[in-house]
């Protein structure tokens, strides 16, 4: 009995200190944005014809959540700074009454967007379908289509765009990069990026990217 006891001491001990040298890494090392820095890639473009727009998450009320109201946000800025014709929000079913394309549409208006250069795909419910209706809806039309999302989202989406038939550059924004600042949100951030590494590896094993 006693030699089971010290077995189990020895493995949460090994995993204690384990744990501990990766919370060290996570918090006190330059990993998070190397990591990200090789997700979102260098090539960058904040001018087009049509603004591909990539929602995120929505509170029970039909409230944009807070990935959502930053990619929305930069999202504004990169219109207003460009010369873009359309604007195509992506995005379904959110858990509230109305969908995330619909709800982010309109954040998108009450900021200066107007309201006939919106267009909503409102069925996609991952970054997949998010391509797969976008290239439907934007097949034969003309002109420079940018996609706007996170920086660490940016490597899968792309990528799922490209694999579904739609050219479009990337325009990323430094969500993660922004929040490495604090070193409070660091572990969360970690957790972020090996959750986004494990979609990663599941669109390739499908073969979406």
């Amino acid at each position: 009995m006693k030699i089971w006891l010290m077995r189990i001491w020895r493995a949460w001990r090994a995993l204690a200190v384990a744990f501990a040298f990766l919370f060290l890494i996570v918090t006190c090392t330059p990993l998070i944005p190397w990591y990200t820095s090789k997700l979102m890639g260098r090539q960058w473009e904040s001018d087009g014809d049509i603004l591909i727009v990539l929602t995120a998450d929505m509170q029970p009320d039909d409230m944009i959540g807070a990935v959502t109201y930053w990619r929305a946000v930069y999202a504004v800025r990169t219109y207003r700074a460009g010369h873009f014709s359309a604007v195509v929000v992506c995005g379904g079913p959110g858990g509230g009454s109305r969908s995330l394309a619909a709800v982010t549409a309109d954040f998108l208006v009450a900021n200066g967007v107007p309201r006939e250069a919106i267009h909503i795909e409102e069925r996609s419910t991952s970054t997949r379908e998010n391509a797969l209706y976008a290239a439907r809806m934007l097949s034969g039309w003309p002109g420079r289509k940018v996609l706007l999302t996170s920086d660490a989202h940016m490597f899968r989406a792309l990528r799922a765009f490209r694999a579904a038939g739609l050219d479009v550059v990337p325009c990323y924004f430094p969500h993660t990069l922004k929040l490495y600042s604090s070193p409070l949100n660091r572990w969360g951030l970690f957790c972020g990026l090996v959750q986004e590494s494990a979609k990663i590896a599941y669109y390739y094993v499908r073969g979406w990217i």
